[in-house]
């Protein structure tokens, strides 16, 4: 009987709970995660590298306390308290979906942070108040984990080559990466990517040498924000001049040439392959 009339209680507070908030003003997050929000909640972000800025989305959609749907109800999203050295950019006054802008102190300390965040109904117009809540948010610089492919490449003097470049962003920020070289003769330009949050971007980026030789040298994965968000992968280049080589790298390398030579540097490419294939 007791075990019963507890299982009756757990299921009438419940309800109740239901209920209650059925008839509740609420926020729908939309990223970086997705998530609904009643006043005083508390929603976990997940994580972002030290000096990076992230942005939180959320709907202007909400109810009225008579759980009547209101379209346009919050207005802005604000910070209210953020960690020392932190700073954010309020969303602009009815942006839908609201988007605010909160940057992580450069040399933040590992660990996780809590940032106290407001939707407001501007002279509380549509009777909704403020719905403020609590945004967790974990800094490490663990948020990206790049991979390079090839490291030893063979190409013919001059003709350019890809390195195929992937980004697996593990973080809540979209941040922009600077790809560059150190230790090649050659003008080798540096190049700047976006590794969308919790994705994973592949990227291409040419390479060449205009002087035969062996050439080592290092391709760098910098974040643009955080000093501290660093990768370096050592290359070796073998610039070599002979007809497959040269026919292999203008078939793989950036089209300089007009458009209308397209066919003619995939029919290179195959007969390097072909060559390489039969005579290893």
């Amino acid at each position: 009987m007791a075990n019963a009339f507890a299982k009756f209680l757990i299921f009438t507070t419940a309800l109740s709970l239901l209920v209650l908030c059925a008839g509740a003003t609420y926020l729908t997050v939309e990223g970086p995660v997705s998530a609904l929000l009643y006043s005083n909640g508390t929603l976990n972000l997940g994580k972002v590298g030290p000096g990076e800025s992230f942005y939180v989305l959320a709907s202007a959609a909400t109810a009225n306390q008579s759980g009547a749907i209101v379209n346009i109800g919050w207005d802005t999203l604000q910070a209210i308290q953020l960690p020392t050295g932190w700073s954010a950019e309020a969303s602009p006054l009815y942006q839908n979906p609201m988007k605010i802008k909160i940057t992580v102190a450069p040399y933040a300390n590992n660990g996780t942070y809590n940032m106290t965040l407001r939707a407001v109904n501007v002279g509380n117009y549509s009777k909704l108040g403020n719905l403020t809540f609590t945004a967790q948010i974990n800094v490490t610089p663990s948020v990206f984990s790049p991979s390079v492919n090839p490291t030893n490449i063979t190409a013919g003097v001059g003709q350019p080559t890809n390195l195929r470049i992937v980004i697996n962003n593990t973080g809540a920020s979209d941040d922009p990466f600077i790809v560059n070289v150190s230790g090649l003769p050659a003008w080798n330009s540096p190049a700047e990517v976006i590794a969308t949050h919790s994705a994973s971007s592949t990227y291409l980026y040419p390479i060449f040498m205009d002087e035969p030789g062996i050439y080592h040298f290092n391709l760098t994965i910098d974040s643009a924000t955080s000093p501290l968000l660093h990768q370096t992968f050592p290359i070796t280049l073998t610039a070599q001049s002979s007809l497959v080589n040269d026919f292999s790298a203008t078939g793989q390398g950036v089209v300089l040439s007009p458009v209308i030579y397209e066919p003619a540097y995939a029919v290179m490419l195959l007969l390097s392959d072909i060559y390489h294939y039969v005579f290893g």
